[in-house]
């Protein structure tokens, strides 16, 4: 077949987390129905979110997860692929952490999607990365990360996404850049945010409506001490540790830089802050009406999965995996304008943006 009449896309993944992006692209759809997106392979390193990505996306073929270290990963035995998303780690590009860029240990992994691109050469990609990764390395990181992408035979289209414009109960920004190989005749359109514009993204809703059944998985309530409660009380919501009117002795002793989520209660009118993987006290996202910490399957809401998607691992294991995922609503709308690029069918568009952010 030639690769201009491919209709049903086979997609591998590196990175693949939890399986925010693989949810987003099997469940795309457009007009034209015999336009898909199919699970291949996957690669990630962690066990429980190899299991979660194998129970939810692959349950009939969990050998396609190869779960590992991608630096050993055998690409050459990897199969053929027709697409490939990698959401490469972002702990060294994210402007939360110290923005060390291609001198961290994680930086330079990017260049294994670059290896599986060269030599797959699949039809078109899809790279995510935090919205700080424009800034690292003060900006040749995200320079040096486009050359190689086109060099690998690709026309890319870089865009800066504000997930909450889509429909997501979050305000995530992400660097995502589409690319399509060279020599197939279609150019990528940055999908318009102006179809979501009527959607309610509220965190209330989104945590509240359909109400989360006491039964549902991934819904435990974190162990609070009496101190972190009452500190909370004192803190409305979208307000922080700093920012809140605290008694001397509820108030946090830290030198340096003050990070604004630190025991920051949410906006219920507003859509959440930026969902994260990793934290110490603090850091756990916290009900705007109830002086607690969000559960694991309420920030999962956060990230638009399902209640019937289920995590894997503990409970501290399950809330690293929400927090480094995609938000599949998000990503799905972006996966759709690629089938829509491919299918001839127009759709509306934006100018690409690429400007710092968050």
């Amino acid at each position: 077949m030639n690769n201009s009449e491919i209709k049903k896309f086979r997609l591998g993944e590196l990175f693949c987390g939890p399986g925010g992006l693989a949810l987003a692209a099997v469940t795309a759809k457009i007009s034209n129905p015999e336009y898909k997106i199919v699970h291949q392979w996957a690669n990630d390193y962690d066990m429980d979110t190899c299991n979660t990505y194998r129970r939810n996306i692959c349950p009939d073929n969990e050998e396609s997860v190869i779960c590992g270290d991608v630096r050993k990963l055998d690409i050459e035995s990897l199969g053929d692929i027709d697409a490939l998303a990698f959401g490469f780690p972002c702990n060294d590009f994210s402007v939360v952490g110290e923005q060390k860029g291609f001198n961290g240990t994680f930086g330079p992994l990017y260049t294994y999607g670059v290896k599986v691109l060269k030599r797959y050469q699949p039809l078109w990609f899809l790279a995510e990365n935090v919205g700080g990764l424009k800034s690292a390395n003060e900006g040749k990181a995200f320079e040096k990360i486009q050359k190689d992408l086109i060099k690998a035979g690709y026309k890319i289209y870089p865009n800066l996404y504000k997930f909450e414009e889509y429909g997501v109960p979050q305000a995530r920004h992400r660097m995502i850049i589409v690319g399509i190989r060279k020599d197939l005749p279609y150019e990528f359109k940055i999908p318009s945010p102006n179809p979501y514009k009527g959607i309610d993204v509220t965190c209330k809703t989104a945590i509240e409506i359909p109400p989360i059944p006491k039964s549902a998985p991934n819904n435990e309530l974190t162990k609070q001490s009496a101190q972190v409660i009452e500190r909370l009380s004192y803190i409305k919501p979208g307000e922080n540790a700093f920012t809140a009117d605290l008694p001397e002795r509820l108030r946090l002793n830290v030198k340096g830089a003050k990070i604004s989520q630190i025991y920051k209660r949410l906006d219920p009118n507003k859509p959440a802050y930026t969902v994260t993987g990793s934290g110490g006290g603090g850091t756990h996202i916290y009900h705007y009406a109830e002086p607690r910490a969000l559960t694991n399957r309420e920030r999962a809401r956060l990230q638009t999965f399902p209640d019937t998607y289920i995590f894997e691992g503990s409970k501290e294991s399950v809330r690293k995996q929400i927090g480094m995922a995609v938000p599949s609503k998000g990503a799905k709308v972006i996966f759709e304008a690629i089938l829509n690029t491919f299918a001839g069918i127009p759709y509306e568009s934006i100018e690409a943006y690429t400007g710092c952010d968050d």
